[in-house]
């Protein structure tokens, strides 16, 4: 989608929210804090059209069929990395092809493909990159900002994306590397504490440097340091349109 499309999307949900800000407010149980916005129901994902928002978190519920199927796809594939470009229409043959094709890890490819069909809805989308991918470590261990209009992340097991909020941040230090330890970035952020972290099973929304509008408040976040035997599975959608 071109930066003209996404603002001209940007622009009707102002206008639909304009009209109908109540009734918005009683349909959605969310928690508004700054530049975040965290809610319940999947049709929270819609207010990363918000000017002021550069994440949106849903916290969703799993159920038992869907951690049999991550656990049952974490026992047969070790080192697992898929990137692919995935259309809607073609999703979920897609998916299950790749993980496998096997009833066990049914109900994983299902989900995978469902929130392909939402990611591609909300931006209007013919097609997006997905990358799924079995950690052991962390991927990207310094706080960073994406180069992307939006991402969409998820983490099925494991430890989760931490990130900063945009309010506590000072971001003419992000790249500066703190001498004692090469995780924190000196001046970056006053606290520990400051630290947010989504939750396994969390469905986020990152804005990136390319939304317009939102250069220089990109979320800044971090992958998680992975306990050694533990494992992660993330899943990653972009924008290729």
């Amino acid at each position: 989608m071109s930066a003209l499309a996404l603002k001209s999307r940007e622009d009707e949900y102002l206008e639909e929210n304009q009209i109908d800000e109540q009734a918005q407010e009683d349909a959605l149980e969310e928690q508004v804090q700054g530049k975040f916005i965290v809610g319940q129901a999947p049709d929270i994902l819609t207010e990363v059209y918000q000017q002021d928002t550069n994440i949106v978190v849903w916290q969703r519920d799993s159920d038992a069929a869907l951690q049999q199927a991550i656990d049952a796809f974490l026992s047969e594939k070790d080192g697992y990395k898929r990137n692919m470009a995935i259309t809607p229409e073609l999703a979920l043959d897609t998916i299950h092809k790749a993980l496998g094709n096997t009833d066990d890890v049914l109900p994983l490819s299902q989900n995978i493909a469902e929130l392909v069909e939402m990611f591609c809805c909300l931006f209007d989308l013919e097609r997006a990159g997905l990358r799924l991918t079995i950690l052991d470590s962390a991927m990207c261990p310094r706080f960073h900002v994406d180069r992307v209009p939006c991402r969409l992340v998820t983490t099925y097991k494991g430890v989760a994306t931490q990130w900063l909020p945009h309010s506590l941040i000072n971001r003419s230090a992000l790249g500066v590397r703190a001498v004692k330890d090469t995780r924190d970035q000196s001046g970056l952020y006053q606290s520990q504490e400051d630290i947010q972290q989504l939750t396994e099973g969390d469905v986020a929304l990152l804005k990136g440097e390319l939304w317009p509008g939102n250069e220089n408040a990109g979320l800044v976040h971090r992958s998680p340091t992975v306990e050694i035997g533990e494992k992660r599975l993330l899943l990653t959608l972009d924008f290729l349109d």
